[in-house]
């Protein structure tokens, strides 16, 4: 976890250092922490690392329940959930529960009094846009996909259009996903990248490759949903199994499309070469088990386990997708990008790293350094800068 340190921020000036300690009440709107999603671990790794620093910070979870969190929350903050406890089965149903989140996270903010209040992904945003009308709290949005590859159902779209004017900020993670938004919300946008974070500041296993383990893994770690495109990952292994047998293909991740792929790994012969055990606590031992790791993603904002891969010193591969790998890889350096969509020379390469332990380990030796390149001091310090330049900004026009 990174240390937070006023001290180290860059261009830091005696009126912005008054204007960053007004803000002390903090308040971060999650749709829920149930879940290992990207979202979910920046907000908690932002609720800590501030919490932990003498900040006073409450947590609005959207849409959950008792569940306790999937990532660890630091006992200082303060989490409360306005979850309605049921799913609409209808438009009209729908409609009214969103609205009695609304007015139950506006009563929140009420209770709160923060002097800043961020908010993650697209439906969450326009929630807290629309419930903080009329409050003189900063409001920073934050989208944490690609909105070109991820596109909302029409009246959520309408109503992003709508509300995103309002916000005193909208962070994106890449200035591909920056480009969807209209030049007005461009104009008080920031572009703030993840922040590549190991447990207790481990280097992982730098350049491991051991020729006498009887049996390699081809890591993959996400949701089973169809935006992670694991059937096409599974594809690519079926076509260089036969070639390789000492290796097999671990997928860890829940989702909606387990049948479906189940079915895949069925219908290819692939029962005890690809392995899908479900969700997993504990990412990092997974990646020291595994010698080659593979993104197969149609699409991403900044793809977490890709950057946890690399830090831990593992060769990878990816699918060179819009927004996400691009930023992340160095191709032909610390990694290999495939055209997106291209399963045929995502086999190819597979096939290549598989047959090729040195020069596996040479992207290995050179893949932590994306330790320093996302270091979380960096990070942090773009979202205390976004957060002073909105704070000195004022509340939105639309809101006052």
């Amino acid at each position: 976890m990174g240390i937070y340190r006023l001290a180290t921020l860059p261009g830091i000036f005696p009126r912005d250092r008054q204007v960053l300690n007004r803000v002390h009440e903090t308040c971060i709107v999650v749709e829920s922490l149930e879940n290992a999603g990207g979202a979910e671990r920046i907000a908690t790794w932002l609720a800590n690392t501030w919490s932990c620093a003498g900040k006073s910070v409450n947590m609005i979870a959207l849409g959950m329940g008792e569940a306790e969190p999937f990532f660890h929350l630091a006992p200082e903050v303060k989490l409360r959930s306005i979850w309605s406890g049921r799913s609409g089965r209808n438009l009209l149903e729908s409609s009214a529960i969103c609205l009695s989140q609304l007015v139950k996270l506006r009563k929140a903010l009420r209770d709160a009094k923060p002097n800043c209040v961020i908010s993650f992904l697209d439906k969450s945003n326009i929630i807290t846009l629309l419930a903080s009308l009329g409050l003189k709290n900063t409001v920073i949005v934050s989208e944490r996909t690609d909105p070109h590859g991820r596109r909302l159902p029409h009246r959520w779209e309408l109503l992003r259009r709508l509300t995103y004017p309002w916000a005193d900020s909208l962070v994106v993670q890449s200035e591909h996903a920056l480009s969807f938004f209209p030049a007005r919300v461009r104009s008080r946008a920031r572009v703030i990248p993840n922040p590549v974070l190991l447990p207790n500041g481990e280097q992982g296993f730098l350049g491991k490759v051991n020729p006498a383990k009887p049996h390699r893994i081809l890591l993959g770690l996400g949701s089973l949903r169809d935006v992670k495109g694991f059937d096409r990952l599974i594809e690519a292994f079926s076509r260089v199994a036969a070639q390789h047998p000492e290796w097999n293909l671990d997928i860890y991740g829940e989702g909606p499309c387990r049948p479906e792929l189940e079915r895949q790994v069925s219908r290819l012969g692939l029962v005890g070469r690809v392995h899908l055990p479900g969700v997993t606590r504990d990412p990092y031992a997974r990646l020291c088990e595994a010698e080659l790791f593979a993104l197969s993603s149609k699409t991403e904002g900044f793809p977490n386990a890709l950057a946890e891969a690399m830090a831990c010193g593992l060769p990878v591969i990816s699918f060179d997708c819009n927004s996400g790998p691009g930023e992340l890889i160095r191709d032909g350096v610390d990694g290999l990008l495939v055209p997106e969509g291209d399963v045929g020379g995502l086999a190819k390469q597979i096939d290549r790293l598989m047959g090729d332990p040195a020069e596996r380990a040479r992207f290995a030796r050179r893949a932590p350094e994306v330790l320093q390149r996302f270091s979380s001091e960096r990070v942090l310090a773009m979202w205390e800068q976004a957060i002073m330049d909105a704070a000195k900004h004022g509340p939105g026009i639309y809101r006052q």
